[in-house]
């Protein structure tokens, strides 16, 4: 099996790699797909969006690093709005997720495993999303944003100046947010069943991981 990305987004009409790590291995069965009505939707090409630069992140002990045992098989280019989703025969375990803001994917792994992907939108221009590693200090199903007035439902807050990730209505690669990550509502709440306050969020620009290999940063 060659190398593959978890999973791809459509940019501009082409397919790059998402969730910053290329894995390869066997494939297995995804019973989530997107929603019909995304199905059916059109991929509107997003503005342009320059990513921040990426920051260092000091590296840990590698006695404490996870290692990513699977990745979903993702048949097709996701789409804004799309999202993959499979637990099943998945060990209970630490989360971890993963955001890539050149490939605009965010993917969710539990024990090592990926459990979940989609195509996310983020913060540009004045007010990008922030690269590093952060925990989650707040779940909100019901948030609305106190600077914009805005519907977050299933917010995790990353930041204490109000990044975080939360479910949004406009999945749309021509949007962004004010440097929050944007996912699909129904995924922001699979998301938030899994995780708690402390887990880790990784937000990189282009991160790359074989196999086997470790995310030290979780």
């Amino acid at each position: 099996m060659t190398t593959r990305a978890i999973a791809f987004a459509v940019l501009g009409g082409s397919a790059v790699l998402i969730g910053g790590l290329a894995l390869s291995g066997s494939p297995v069965k995804v019973r989530a797909i997107e929603a019909a009505r995304v199905a059916k939707a059109s991929v509107a090409t997003p503005v342009a969006k320059v990513p921040p630069k990426p920051v260092a992140v000091a590296a840990e002990d590698p006695a404490d690093a996870y290692v990513v045992k699977r990745v979903l098989n993702v048949p097709e280019p996701l789409r804004h709005g799309a999202y993959y989703w499979d637990t099943e025969g998945v060990p209970e375990g630490p989360i971890v997720i993963t955001v890539d803001l050149v490939a605009q994917t965010l993917s969710i792994f539990r024990s090592g495993y990926e459990i979940g992907t989609a195509a996310v939108i983020y913060g540009a221009d004045e007010k990008p999303t922030p690269l590093g590693v952060f925990k989650i200090t707040q779940k909100d199903a019901h948030h609305v944003s106190n600077l914009y007035g805005a519907p977050m439902p299933y917010m995790m807050r990353l930041t204490n100046d109000g990044v975080s990730i939360h479910g949004s209505a406009l999945m749309d690669g021509k949007y962004a947010t004010h440097g929050c990550v944007g996912v699909p509502t129904a995924f922001a709440k699979l998301i938030f069943e899994q995780v708690k306050l402390g887990d880790r969020v990784i937000v990189t620009s282009g991160e790359m991981l074989e196999r086997g290999g470790r995310i030290t940063a979780a």
